[in-house]
């Protein structure tokens, strides 16, 4: 066995993070090269005499943070983290129409009106996906003797392709599923409305952090449920404002907040899950951009903290591959699968097969997870870039949240100007920008305007010509 002495202590965090953060040490100093392999689950176990779940709970986030990765039949292996997601520069041209000075609404993702930059909180970059791996996968499934593709699926979502995702969120998310528990459907949106289904009776409490993912709470409201909103502490949702609430059902965001980018710490989860257990309700985590973490410690979904099946898991391809393919899951916990079987079980699947099997085969040969590995990369370097140019063009005129996680960061303006009035500005200019006001469902006059500043659809030079700008914009509304 490699020679594996790492220094633990009983009391202080948990093991597996002091198992996870000394591999990180020993893969960034080399002491671990490329290609090495790591000893098995059971031998390492048995080896520093912890149990088996705290040496798995470590390699799935060494895997989740692209520091190693799972061979079929082989075991796990540290990838070469040399990799420096190289980032395409493209000359912007120096043209481009500026906006007409105007107010749209902030939750119209895409304007008419032309802009030459975007900071769209959501979108991917555009330049790193594998169209010729796409392209040929999408070939191999619609091959003319898969005849059976033409027809109706699986209305629970393609087997192949939730077995694989099964096999991936153990190993990257220390979820705790099986394919059976999986439902695949198109958008987080209809996931929600499947679960409105599911729990479904018009006046129903559910809670939901404030401020928070809009799209979610329109579906709620839209099914006649009692929207409750919790208000949010420094490490999350209030939890004793929660219990208060009466909701035995809440929707949360814990890995990454939408849009303070709050991160649940441990301690939190688990209070989380206590009040679960006490009030018999459930949780809706959704992990919707869980796959990209920067720095920091890493946190085990609180899907995989539940012993009392109480955490139903949402997850989405959006951010982590295209939105435009609309694939979406949530594993649903064994006790809820008879109740979706009798209330379910007849509509019909909403996302394309074509696209569900082409992923599969994607996943299946690997190359998801490659894809994975290096976005992380490439986003790091943007998040990095984009700080740097906030904090040297805006200075201690702004407070930034939300950021080493998620391929967006949140920007609080102290301005004398309204969250209209700044993004009227920077329209005004041919930047478009984006307020946090319709996150809440009670909006609030006070504290200052925040914005969601996305990095992962244009490139360094964009973001930072156009932030530059902003700057010169925004900054005669700065209060000292």
């Amino acid at each position: 066995m490699l020679d594996i002495s790492p220094r633990l202590e009983e009391g202080g965090e948990p093991l597996y993070l002091q198992l996870y953060q000394y591999f990180c040490t020993e893969i960034r100093e080399r002491r671990l090269p490329s290609g090495t392999r790591l000893p098995s689950v059971r031998a390492l176990s048995k080896f520093l005499h912890m149990s088996k779940t705290t040496v798995e709970s470590a390699y799935h986030q060494l895997l989740a943070e692209g520091y190693i990765e799972s061979r079929e039949r082989s075991g796990f292996y540290v990838v070469d983290i040399s990799w420096d997601g190289a980032i395409r520069v493209k000359k912007s041209g120096g043209g481009g129409s500026v906006a007409k000075k105007e107010w749209t609404d902030p939750e119209v993702p895409f304007p008419s009106i032309p802009f030459r930059y975007d900071f769209h909180q959501a979108r991917v970059d555009p330049d790193s996906f594998p169209f010729e791996l796409w392209r040929k996968y999408t070939n191999q499934v619609t091959r003319s003797e898969n005849k059976s593709l033409l027809y109706y699926g699986d209305r629970q979502g393609e087997p192949e392709l939730r077995q694989e995702l099964a096999r991936y969120l153990r190993r990257a998310r220390g979820v705790q599923a099986t394919a059976e528990q999986i439902v695949i459907g198109a958008g987080t949106q209809t996931m929600i409305n499947l679960l409105g289904c599911l729990f479904g009776m018009r006046g129903q409490a559910v809670a939901m952090e404030e401020p928070g993912y809009q799209g979610v709470r329109r579906v709620f409201l839209n099914q006649g449920f009692d929207v409750r909103p919790i208000p949010l502490e420094e490490d999350g949702i209030d939890v004793q404002r929660l219990s208060e609430s009466g909701a035995r059902l809440v929707y949360i965001t814990p890995s990454h907040q939408d849009p303070t980018g709050i991160v649940m710490p441990y301690a939190k989860r688990l209070k989380m899950l206590q009040w679960a257990r006490q009030v018999e309700g459930y949780i809706i985590e959704d992990d919707y951009d869980g796959e990209f973490r920067y720095h920091g410690r890493p946190i085990p979904s609180l899907q995989g903290l539940d012993t009392a099946g109480r955490v139903i898991y949402l997850g989405t391809f959006s951010k982590s591959l295209l939105p435009s393919i609309r694939v979406s899951y949530m594993v649903l916990p064994e006790a809820l699968l008879p109740l979706y079987q009798e209330h379910l079980a007849d509509y019909d699947q909403s996302a394309s097969r074509i696209h569900q099997q082409t992923l599969a085969l994607f996943m299946k040969m690997g190359d998801w997870e490659r894809h994975i590995r290096k976005m992380r990369t490439l986003y790091k370097n943007k998040h990095d870039a984009l700080l740097g140019f906030l904090r040297e063009e805006m200075g201690d005129s702004i407070r930034i949240t939300g950021h080493d996680a998620g391929i967006s960061v949140t920007v609080e303006v102290r301005s004398s100007c309204t969250s209209q009035e700044l993004t009227e500005r920077a329209a005004s200019a041919g930047i478009r920008v984006y307020p946090t006001d319709h996150k809440w469902l009670h909006p609030t006059r006070q504290g200052h305007p925040s914005f969601q500043f996305g990095f992962g659809g244009q490139t360094v030079e964009e973001m930072e010509a156009g932030i530059r700008l902003l700057g010169e914009i925004w900054r005669p509304t700065f209060q000292g």
